[in-house]
């Protein structure tokens, strides 16, 4: 059961209106790793979750207060839009840099939106569930969550130094702090199921091993010019899991001869089509 309390979690009010800056947060609502993912990730998350306890519970905390930062931006977007002048992009397009970066104000957040916001990113773009990862394995799950949360406080902060308005900032001091936050909750979760026996690396980690090519399990293979990546951690020593050394290939050879696939059956009119020349000499090959 879901309950609205009608406070935010934290203020979200700027200082003036700006419907440029109200385009910029549409990425931090909508976007591919915005607001709208991350909660809708972590609910799906928790609803997929057959380990009743502290894990299901802190994925539903997290997931129920991002539901709160939509809230915010969306209320911070609203209100950008706010009294915002009908010549906001004549102002912008002055200076030809800044027209090029910002392409001026969104006008669904007029025409469609109401001076609302959408559920869309910067560019205009529709939120798509297809962002959204809930596998059922908790450690690719919190790995991936703080990756994803990672990639959302960089996307932050660089909206961040997009404006000087002290609200919007003030807004995105406490968002970006609750992404430290739950990066480092995300990891410590992770360090968590390894202590409790539930899983590890590499996920998932009870599939066995015997099912698994382990001649090249751990192996780096120089696929491009140079040889610096070499000179790294994961190319030499213990692996991370605990369970295997590195080791690298400088120049890796194809393990396979060229493949030579049959000609397209007539009905799909493939090249060629008919037989004789080219056609006979792949039959050939292949008898």
């Amino acid at each position: 059961m879901f309950f609205h309390y009608k406070g935010l979690q934290f203020e979200a009010k700027p200082d003036r209106p700006d419907p440029v800056l109200a385009k910029h947060l549409q990425e931090l609502l909508g976007g591919a790793v915005g607001e709208m993912t991350v909660a809708m990730q972590y609910l799906f998350q928790g609803w997929n979750c057959r380990v009743p306890g502290k894990y299901k519970d802190l994925i539903l905390d997290t997931a129920t207060e991002e539901l709160a930062h939509v809230e915010m931006i969306a209320t911070m977007i609203a209100r950008l839009l706010e009294g915002a002048p009908e010549d906001a992009y004549v102002e912008a397009a002055k200076d030809p840099m800044t027209a090029a970066i910002i392409s001026g104000t969104n006008p669904q957040h007029k025409i469609v939106n109401g001076l609302g916001p959408a559920l869309a990113d910067s560019a205009g773009e529709a939120w798509s569930g297809k962002y959204i990862l809930a596998s059922g394995n908790l450690f690719a799950d919190f790995s991936l969550n703080a990756a994803v949360e990672m990639q959302g406080r960089l996307q932050a902060t660089r909206v961040f130094n997009m404006t000087d308005d002290s609200g919007v900032r003030e807004m995105l001091k406490f968002n970006i702090a609750r992404d430290t936050m739950h990066q480092n909750q995300w990891l410590a979760a992770c360090e968590e199921l390894k202590a409790d026996g539930l899983e590890g690396l590499p996920s998932p980690s009870n599939f066995p091993e015997s099912d698994q090519n382990n001649e090249f399990a751990y192996t780096l293979f120089n696929f491009s010019e140079g040889s610096q990546s070499s000179e790294g951690r994961w190319a030499s020593g213990p692996t991370p899991d605990g369970k295997g050394t590195f080791t690298y290939v400088d120049n890796p050879q194809p393990m396979a001869p060229e493949p030579v696939l049959p000609p397209t059956p007539p009905q799909y009119y493939g090249t060629p089509s008919t037989g004789g020349g080219i056609v006979q000499k792949v039959k050939d090959i292949l008898t």
